[in-house]
């Protein structure tokens, strides 16, 4: 007995020692920084973030967040889960000079916490088209409306300020701060993250319990490689010069066989532009007319269409190029100034090869015994069938259907072996 008493209290010093950690553990607040456009890139970095917070039981997820906007697609996921999220979620339009514009006031409206430091704004929400081209017709309605009725859903869910944010998207209005704050858009005005986590504390979020952020330690989600070269070759822009590229490559690998470096670099290029494509609303008449386009220059190198196929194929081109991609944000089509240049130079590219192949084929050879027939010469020894003549600076033996005197001028019209067969000159050829 006692010696079961002398136990009891290292028994309790080692029960203290092994719950310190736990008690004392400080709270983890994940950081996940968006400073681009709204794609599917970023969406599957913003997905990956909430699933590690999720795994690690993290206090808080902070989506500090600087956009002009992006894919409707991709902020629609991002909605979704940040609202299915089990880890409170605030949204921080940060550093100053930020913006939460189009696509990015969705999603500050979907958070838990809406936050926006000094200098920043949000709004400005109005879908537009290619371009950042106004949607046309019937269309306008149909994409606005629908857009309205998720973003007041959202905002009224968050019990923020479902008026504004509809006339954000029907009036492209826009705030700042200090007016996100008395409209009751945002929840909070921090100067930075630490000033964000004090202000929050303690907040009650429903369904998810109370903040405790007293010390938290912030931990910073950040992109894996994957993500980043997903997220460099998910622009429309750059998916669709690494299209072109891959094309050409791979059309003058096929036209110039054994050239290996074009045909190396245009099947690396194709790859990469079909994983994005893979991201990326594609339209799939598009494809086709690009496809099109490269069966057409293929044809030129066939047929003797005296350019009408390239003429085709270069309309195809230009026509595919401008359907390739569909969507409503900003970044979701091909620029004018990307567009127009990389067709004029792929479709020079492919025409030049096809110039180049066709007379590559027809041209009359110049070398070697058919590059002989043609050629005019003179008789040196009387030909009655055979004689001999002096043709292309050499004298060769020859033969003709009727006798040729000695002197005269003939011309060859064919070759047998060493034996030119010949025709007087001054007749017809």
């Amino acid at each position: 007995m006692k010696d079961r008493l002398r136990l009891l209290p290292v028994a309790v010093l080692l029960g203290a020692l092994a719950l310190a950690p736990a008690a004392d553990a400080a709270p983890e607040v994940f950081l996940v920084r968006v400073a681009d456009a709204i794609t599917p890139a970023t969406a599957r970095f913003i997905q990956a973030g909430l699933k590690k917070a999720e795994g690690e039981k993290a206090a808080l997820v902070v989506i500090e967040l600087d956009t002009p906007g992006g894919l409707a697609d991709s902020m629609r996921q991002i909605v979704q889960d940040i609202l299915a999220c089990p880890v409170p979620v605030a949204v921080f339009v940060a550093p100053g000079g930020a913006r939460a514009a189009s696509a990015g006031v969705m999603i500050t409206m979907a958070a838990d916490i809406a936050a926006m430091a000094p200098g920043t704004n949000i709004g400005a929400a109005h879908p537009v088209g290619a371009g950042g081209q106004e949607i046309e017709g019937k269309m306008t309605e149909k994409v606005v409306n629908d857009m309205v009725a998720h973003a007041r859903s959202v905002a009224e869910r968050r019990g923020r300020n479902a008026d504004w944010v509809e006339r954000a998207i029907r009036e492209s209005v826009s705030a700042t701060e200090t007016e996100a704050l008395r409209e009751n858009i945002v929840d909070v005005v921090a100067e930075d993250l630490p000033d964000l986590l004090r202000k929050i504390d303690g907040r009650v979020i429903a369904g998810k319990g109370t903040l405790a952020l007293a010390g938290a330690r912030v931990v910073e989600h950040e992109e894996g490689l994957r993500t980043r070269i997903l997220r460099a070759i998910s622009n429309p822009n750059i998916a669709y010069l690494l299209l072109m590229i891959g094309l050409a490559g791979l059309y003058f690998e096929f036209s110039h066989p054994g050239a290996i470096f074009p045909g190396v670099v245009g099947a690396i290029a194709l790859i990469l532009a079909f994983f994005a494509l893979q991201t990326l609303p594609v339209n799939f008449a598009g494809v086709l007319l690009i496809a099109l386009a490269v069966v057409f220059f293929i044809l030129e190198m066939k047929i003797a269409s005296y350019g009408l196929l390239s003429l085709a194929a270069i309309v195809s081109l230009f026509l595919g190029s401008l359907m390739l991609f569909e969507g409503d944000g900003p970044g979701s089509r091909i620029s004018w100034g990307v567009l127009l240049p990389t067709v004029a130079v792929v479709s020079a590219f492919f025409a030049g090869v096809a110039y180049v192949v066709f007379r590559a084929q027809f041209h009359r050879p110049a070398t070697g015994a058919q590059g002989m027939i043609g050629e005019v010469g003179v008789v040196k020894r009387r030909l009655s069938p055979e004689g001999k003549v002096f043709v292309h600076g050499e004298l060769w033996n020859a033969v003709s259907r009727e006798p040729i005197e000695e002197g005269r001028r003939v011309r060859v019209v064919g070759v047998k072996g060493l034996l030119l067969e010949v025709e007087p000159a001054d007749r017809p050829a």
